[in-house]
Parts: C-alpha cells; structure tokens; sequence
C-alpha cells in the first residue's frame, strides 16, 4: 500500500472509532441498571407514562454493548498497527 491509502484508511477508521464510542456511550446509559443509575433517573418519568422497560430490551442493549466493544478493540488494534 501506498503512503496515501493508508493516511485515508487511517482516516476512515479515526471516524469509525468515533462513531462506535459515541454508540457504545449511548447504549450504555440506555441501560437499566441494578441500582437505578443514570438510565432509572432520566428516563424514571418516561417509565409510567409508557408502561415501564421490557426484559428483552434489556437483553438487546446488552448484545449491542458487546458488539460494539468488540468493534472498538478491532478498530483500535488495526489503528495502531497501521500508524505504527
């Protein structure tokens, strides 16, 4: 590869990696906790009028957690090695 293809791949991963943190950060504050947390004291009002979170929300928001975290570590590893 050419000292250009790998600035632009550089590139496009810096903006890749920026996007899943900020989906990682959000799905994560999304979250219900056990102890209430920040998702029971923002969302806290919005759970009467719609009828409180479903279980499999829950679970969802879990397996989209991991997958992003997943994403980020590969991301991150191929970032480095390429600008190393």
């Amino acid at each position: 590869m050419n000292k250009e293809a790998i600035i632009a791949l550089v590139i496009v991963l810096q903006i890749l990696l920026a996007i899943i943190s900020i989906a990682l950060i959000a799905v994560v504050v999304l979250q219900s906790g056990k102890g209430g947390g920040l998702s029971g004291s923002i969302g806290g009002g919005a759970e009467s009028v719609i009828g409180g979170k479903k279980k499999g929300l829950d679970e969802y928001l879990s397996k989209i957690t991991m997958i992003l975290g997943v994403l980020f570590a590969v991301f991150t590893l191929i970032l480095v090695k390429l600008m190393s």
